[in-house]
């Protein structure tokens, strides 16, 4: 049974069966201390507000009574993966396969990893580049990421700064390559294990999760089939067998990889129109070497070794992306609008081609207690500091704008931001006003911006759709 001080309740949805209970369970020993989870919680005190649900307390007095609760909710079965769905709240019933990492308290990349491989669970195959998510995914003997109940998990590495998208590409490469190798000799076995099942696993649908499942259930079945068979085609296929599951490639790094030292293999591996994901987790700045300058770093934003502030506008990876017409390319802002970046890894794994995905990473080398990132990253989107996009090749030729506007710009001053930063409070301090110029700029250079997404959000490309809107426009 539970220990007396396991603490649920009542689950309130009917996914899971009327008699489900629910429970949110710490890990004593693996708690940072960000205090994240008490500001976001939005469980109050009805009578007294200031009252928090969640209180920080000392963790010694603690840690053996909830070791214990965690060693019982670590062994409670596993949420059924065919229910979930990739929303919000489904979502984050999928055992994370990256856990723990030991990243700064309050790191604003480590969410967006946790969620792919809550999305994609042990099919995620990752390319690593060189930088915190190196330091944090790699530490080793010790590593975030971790198994399912059946002992698979995500398929990680690490390579340079300057190759890691072609790295990437390259691992794309190998798993289609093995896959096609892998169907050819299933289709010269389909006498031995059945031509009925063979063809089950050849033509199998693997578009949502229960697909990805009842596949690997057929593999599973196929590889038993395989130790009964002599022939040398079975041992070969054994050995690549997995292949026939759908993987799922990622290409993730921050932003000194994506805007400078390897551009020129993610502009590369986007023009090869290969199936990978690119999640650039952009903190504006080289986190991982002491927050000096990047092309992502803001106008008028200080950063180490250039105190004055930038004084040319950030390098806009994602317009470059759109540029292209057959890359999937959003901008998201999982603190501000999780619902938006769930849809957005979701809508770019499944997109068959190259996506981009830039993410909105909270950093300490912002000047900030990250404690406060959740309504920092909202002060972030609501002041047009940062868009909310979705550019899906799929739409134009359902005659429909590939752009998507998701947030409405404007609705705070940009000074809301800025004056809570160090980075610009720094530069503010040092030359007023050079600052006032600076900060009139980006505020000029966001507004441009918002501008042009407006202007393409509003294009139907030609084709079908283009003769679509042709037709309503003369009916009118």
């Amino acid at each position: 049974g539970a220990p007396a001080t396991f603490k649920t309740m009542k689950y309130k949805g009917k996914e899971f069966g009327d008699d489900a209970l629910y429970s949110v369970q710490v890990a004593p020993e693996d708690c940072t201390g960000c205090n994240i989870c008490v500001m976001v919680c939005p469980g109050k005190d009805k009578k007294d507000p200031s009252r928090l649900s969640l209180v920080m307390q000392p963790q010694p007095p603690l840690r053996a009574q909830e070791a214990a609760n965690l060693d019982f909710f670590l062994g409670l079965p596993e949420a059924d993966r065919t229910l979930l769905r990739s929303n919000v709240k489904m979502s984050q019933f999928a055992k994370p396969l990256f856990e723990f990492s030991g990243a700064c308290l309050g790191c604003g990349e480590t969410p967006y990893i946790k969620l792919v491989s809550q999305l994609f669970g042990d099919r995620t195959v990752i390319a690593n580049a060189t930088g915190c998510s190196s330091i944090y995914g790699g530490n080793l003997p010790t590593t975030p990421y971790s198994c399912d109940a059946h002992g698979r998990g995500p398929t990680w590495a690490n390579s340079l700064f300057e190759d890691n998208a072609e790295f990437g590409l390259g691992l794309r490469l190998g798993i289609d390559e093995r896959t096609t190798i892998a169907r050819g000799i299933l289709q010269g076995l389909s006498g031995e294990v059945g031509a009925d099942f063979a063809a089950e696993i050849l033509n199998a649908d693997m578009s949502d999760e229960g697909g990805i499942i009842r596949q690997r259930a057929r593999v599973d079945t196929l590889r038993q089939k395989l130790a009964s068979l002599q022939s040398p085609d079975a041992r070969r296929l054994e050995g690549i067998v997995d292949n026939l599951v759908k993987k799922s490639v990622w290409i993730i790094g921050g932003d000194g990889w994506a805007y400078d030292i390897g551009y020129g293999g993610v502009d590369h591996v986007l023009a090869s129109g290969a199936n990978v994901n690119i999640l650039v987790m952009d903190t504006e700045v080289y986190s991982n070497t002491g927050g000096q300058q990047s092309k992502a770093t803001p106008l008028a934003a200080a950063a180490k070794f250039a105190s004055a502030g930038k004084a040319l506008p950030k390098k806009d990876l994602g317009l470059m992306a759109i540029s292209y017409g057959h890359v999937y390319v959003a901008s998201v802002c999982i603190g501000a609008k999780d619902a938006q970046a769930i849809k957005a890894i979701h809508e770019a794994e499944a997109f068959d081609g190259p996506s981009l995905i830039i993410a909105y990473s909270p950093c300490g080398e912002h000047g900030y207690e990250l404690k406060d990132s959740l309504e920092h990253q909202n002060l972030a989107v609501d002041t047009g500091y940062w868009p909310l996009y979705r550019y899906d090749p799929r739409l134009g030729a359902q005659g429909k704008a590939p752009l998507q506007l998701d947030a409405k710009a404007g609705s705070r001053p940009l000074s809301d931001l800025l004056d809570v930063e160090n980075r610009f409070r720094l530069v503010k301090r040092q030359n007023p006003e050079n600052y006032a110029r600076l900060v009139k700029q980006l505020d000029s250079e966001l507004r441009h911006r918002r501008q042009v997404f407006e202007a393409l959000a509003a294009i139907v490309p030609d084709g079908d759709g283009g003769k679509d809107a042709d037709a309503e426009q003369a009916a009118e």
